[in-house]
Formats: C-alpha cells, sequence, structure tokens
C-alpha cells in the first residue's frame, strides 16, 4: 500500500461570497468530490448561495456561520442537495444545544480534556492512507474510566471532530477510523448507558456532517462482542457494512498501511510524536472551535422528524442497562 504525507492545507474562511471563493484542493481530490459528491464549479457556486440567502432570511438561525469553508461540510456530506444540506445543519445546532455538555467549550487546553489528548486516547495520524483520508486513532487503554467521565471522552472526540472538517480535504475524503480495544474494562462499558449510547449514535449518523469511510477495530475482548453488536445494530446499513473487526495487529496491517499506524503498533512515527503534531492542529483551530458556540437554533420547528422504530430499540436499550452494569471483562 502507498500512503500519503498530510498536506497542512488550511481552510478558506474569507469573503462569505462564493464568487471570492477559491477551490483549495488539488486536481485530484477535486476530481474525487466531481465522481462521488456531484461537486463542480458551477454546482458549488449556486448551493453555496442557496444556502447563504437560506441562513440570512431564517429568523431561527442567530450567528450561523455563513462562510463556505463551513456550509461546504453540510453540502458535500449530503452531495449537494440544498434541502438536505439545510436539514443536516439545523439539526446540528439542534443537537448541540440539546447536548450542551458534550459539545459545547470545546477546548482542547481544558485540563481534562489536554489530559485525554496528551495521554493518547484520540488524535488522527499526521499520515493518510492510501485512498487519501485522515485515520482517527482511538486507544482505550489509554482512557482513565475512573478519572474522567463520558462528558470529557465524548469532548476529546468532539474537539477531535470539528478540528479535521475545518480541513476541505478531509470533508471531500472522509475519515478512516481506527479502534485499538486493548485494556477495556467494565468501567470503560458503563461510562455510557444503552439508552444514552443509543441517543448519541442516531443523533451523531443525522446530524454531524462527516463521511465515516471505514471503521477497524482490533484487539476487541471476546466479552465485548455482544456490546459492539449492539452498537453496531444502531447504525444505519451502509454504516454497518463500513465496520471491521481484526483478530491481530497483523490482521489490521493488511487492511492498514502500518506507516500510518504509532511505532508502538508497527509503524514508523512513535504516537508521542504524533499526539505532538496534532496538537499544533488543534492550537491553529482552537478559536474557530470556541466561536462555534456562538451560534444558536431559536427554535427548532423547521426540522423534519425522521421515521424512527422507536419502540422495539428503545425498548431493548433500557432492557441491557442492567446487562452493561454487570458485564466483565478481562
Amino acid at each position: 500500500m502507498t500512503t500519503t504525507r498530510v498536506l497542512m492545507s488550511g481552510c478558506w474562511l474569507g469573503l462569505t461570497d462564493p464568487k471570492g471563493y477559491v477551490c483549495p484542493l488539488g486536481a485530484d481530490i477535486q476530481g474525487v468530490a466531481r465522481r462521488e459528491l456531484r461537486e463542480d464549479e458551477s454546482a458549488r457556486g449556486q448551493a453555496l448561495r442557496q444556502l447563504q440567502d437560506w441562513i440570512s432570511k431564517n429568523r431561527d438561525l442567530h450567528n450561523c456561520r455563513t462562510d463556505p469553508c463551513f456550509l461546504l461540510r453540510f453540502l458535500r456530506v449530503k452531495k449537494f442537495s440544498v434541502p438536505m444540506a439545510q436539514q443536516m445543519l439545523l439539526k446540528y445546532l439542534y443537537m448541540r444545544q440539546m447536548l450542551p455538555h458534550l459539545c459545547l467549550k470545546l477546548d482542547f487546553l481544558s485540563p481534562a480534556v489536554n489530559e485525554i489528548i496528551e495521554n493518547g486516547y484520540v488524535f488522527p495520524s499526521p499520515v493518510r492512507d492510501r485512498h487519501g483520508r485522515r485515520v482517527v486513532l482511538t486507544f482505550a487503554n489509554r482512557f482513565d474510566p475512573y478519572k474522567h467521565d463520558n462528558k470529557e471522552m465524548a469532548k476529546a472526540h468532539m474537539v477531535t471532530y470539528e478540528t479535521l472538517l475545518e480541513d476541505e480535504e478531509c470533508q471531500v475524503m472522509g475519515f478512516t477510523h481506527v479502534g485499538d480495544l486493548r485494556g477495556v474494562s467494565a468501567a470503560h462499558v458503563t461510562l455510557w448507558s444503552p439508552r444514552e449510547f443509543t441517543t448519541l449514535i442516531r443523533w451523531g449518523e443525522q446530524s454531524y456532517p462527516m463521511r465515516h469511510k471505514e471503521i477497524h477495530l482490533v484487539n476487541v475482548p471476546t466479552a465485548l462482542r455482544y456490546v459492539y453488536d449492539f452498537a453496531r445494530s444502531r447504525f444505519s446499513n451502509k454504516m454497518r457494512t463500513r465496520f471491521m473487526i481484526h483478530n491481530s495487529i497483523e490482521e489490521l496491517h493488511q487492511k492498514i498501511d502500518p506507516q500510518i499506524l504509532p511505532k508502538e503498533m508497527g509503524g514508523d512515527i512513535p504516537m508521542k510524536e504524533m499526539i505532538e503534531a496534532w496538537k499544533h492542529e488543534l492550537l491553529a483551530k482552537r478559536e474557530r472551535l470556541l466561536a462555534l458556540d456562538d451560534m444558536k437554533l431559536l427554535d427548532p420547528k423547521d426540522i423534519k422528524s425522521t421515521s424512527t422504530k422507536t419502540s422495539k430499540q428503545s425498548v431493548d436499550g433500557n432492557a441491557l442497562s442492567g446487562s452493561f452494569r454487570k458485564l466483565e471483562v478481562d
């Protein structure tokens, strides 16, 4: 496999007029956007103008960002369907307000989140995969469930995702995820009740403008397989097909180039160096993340509800609560 070093491309935050927008993406990335997302200069300009006009006239939106970089997150993930992008933007703002303890005040320098990042719980590799995607790495054994709670865990993830989404190349190419579950204990699992976990998954998939292309899990304890099955069942059919469990690091290497991974997993770059490089990215985007809190959805009346299989999944989720609490993981 071949990999590409990350090009530290910034996100355009200048004029809000799409006529002044200059696409920062290379020709190959624009080709992917055209094939997979129906994006070209004409479609992009027209959609941006429509979305900006809608925001300017929508009295329920307060201080909503209108720069192309922000709006293109939603247009790209919805393949330039303006009505669908509008709905996702409303749901995104609504989710942030309904879950403020998880989604607001995303400051990587806050003591708890900074410690979680320093410890190496979640961070992206500085090396893109063979598809040109950023690879988000998660190491369960580097999160202390006795010291940190689910709020701090979620914020570490949200800081990571929001920072990466400020890069337009990530918006187009999407993300690969690698999770090492070695060292998972019952204390990790019971940080979240099934109801909380189900809510977060559903809201996240419907409201968060990320293209999750592959999810690889390794070192999954046998006792945790049923929790994995429970979590996987809460995703859409499309997302379920993108989950892969590997029985060993060697098996993971068949799908993920070892160069992407830290030296501790067979790569070339020590984890500590990867984390330090990531902290520079976080610092560069810190003010943008904090400014997200200025946006408000004053009334969610325009959000269209999606059909959900409420009864059975909700009942099953609640019924599993006791099982989660009694889980024993070696």
